[in-house]
């Protein structure tokens, strides 16, 4: 079966499926407001990228090796037997009882998200078709950004499959995770703009940060997608101490095999295996990276603060960004040959994963607030 169009449920188990997705979607219509739908979402989400962060630094992403099921069945338990002929033959592969659950939650988790994003669509549709949300001081959903939300779920939903049937290449998974972040600043910005307006009619103090409120938003996406880069190669282990990396301050690097997009994991574009020095210029970017972030991210914050200008949101984000840093360093530490183990590898990296999407989140609010301020001023 072709890996790209593959879909592995029979029609009983796809029904059942089919069935689950339109329970999900009765319940996101029953929200008794769009603002709490979409809260519930953004939070999910929120969960789903941690909890897939978690999925793939353990090795679990083919855990179940076809999509959307585990072996054709729903629930690993209905395909043990397949399960355990799979780790059998291979103990130390990617299939075990243990992975196969945490990727299947990992995708339960997704489709509800997908569901409920459905259902924002069509409140929105519903709200745009009432005149009464017209005339209302209050604000309307409106339908146009839940469709491109919706549009954006699609895509992630296509690279989460491909992630799996196309065996883990570095340049899906990181666009699946990429896609993850961008519904998760999707449905922060519609959050934003449900807001009520007797909030957004504050003075217009932001006037002088739009630029720069762009400029670190945009860094931190950057980050973000080098960030995934290095989490799909695997290359946050090759440099384990600081702030030097492998005894030296500027270490031999491969920028060209590194950073080249479309080849298979732990192979060069011709198919030999990537060197130290490839993985190593992935993980060295990364670092250098995090200090232009925390100069124009922890910049920006201070000033703002400093001005009184937004002084909560400004404060999350010195906080969430110093949490950031430690993380980390801290993965970095643990990391090193002397620390080097899985019990802190994962909640650290994972919770890593998780600042990265609170620091969007927070930027997301920033621009936002620039753009209503200047709607209102």
């Amino acid at each position: 079966m072709n890996p790209i169009w593959q879909f592995s449920l029979d029609y009983g188990p796809a029904l059942i499926w089919l069935g689950s997705l339109l329970l999900a979607l009765w319940w996101g219509s029953r929200f008794p407001s769009a603002r709490q739908l979409v809260t519930t979402t953004l939070v999910l989400t929120f969960v789903l990228i941690v909890l897939g962060a978690y999925v793939r630094l353990s090795d679990a992403g083919l855990g179940c090796p076809d999509w959307p099921g585990c072996y054709g069945q729903l629930t690993p338990k209905q395909a043990a037997a397949d399960i355990q002929k799979a780790y059998a033959e291979a103990p130390q592969g990617p299939v075990s009882m243990p992975k196969a659950w945490k990727e299947m939650v990992h995708r339960y988790l997704a489709s509800l998200v997908g569901a409920l994003i459905v259902a924002i669509l069509w409140q929105g549709i519903r709200h745009s078709r009432q005149r009464q949300y017209f005339a209302s001081a209050q604000p309307r959903l409106g339908w146009r950004l839940p469709a491109v939300l919706l549009a954006v779920v699609i895509l992630q939903g296509l690279f989460g499959k491909w992630t799996v049937t196309l065996l883990l290449k570095p340049a899906i998974v990181t666009g699946h995770l990429l896609g993850g972040m961008s519904v998760l600043g999707l449905l922060a910005w519609q959050l934003q703009r449900l807001q009520p307006h007797s909030e957004a009619q504050a003075a217009n103090r932001l006037a002088g940060y739009r630029l720069w409120a762009v400029i670190a938003l945009a860094t931190l996406g950057v980050q973000i997608a080098l960030g995934g880069w290095v989490s799909t190669n695997y290359a946050a282990a090759v440099c384990g101490e600081l702030p030097t990396c492998q005894g030296q301050w500027w270490p031999e690097t491969d920028m060209q095999q590194g950073f080249h997009v479309v080849r298979e994991l732990g192979k060069t574009a011709d198919g030999q295996h990537l060197s130290l020095a490839a993985l190593t210029a992935i993980h060295w970017t990364h670092r250098l990276f995090a200090l232009i972030v925390l100069i124009i991210v922890g910049g920006l914050a201070w000033r703002l603060y400093r001005q009184r200008i937004e002084q909560p949101l400004a404060l999350g984000l010195l906080a969430v960004l110093a949490g950031q840093i430690t993380l980390g360093l801290s993965v970095v530490y643990s990391m090193a040959s002397e620390h080097l183990h899985l019990t802190w590898q994962l909640p650290l990296a994972a919770a890593h994963n998780g600042g990265a999407a609170l620091l969007l989140i927070l930027l997301i609010r920033l621009n936002c607030r620039c753009h209503t301020q200047r709607q209102h001023a």
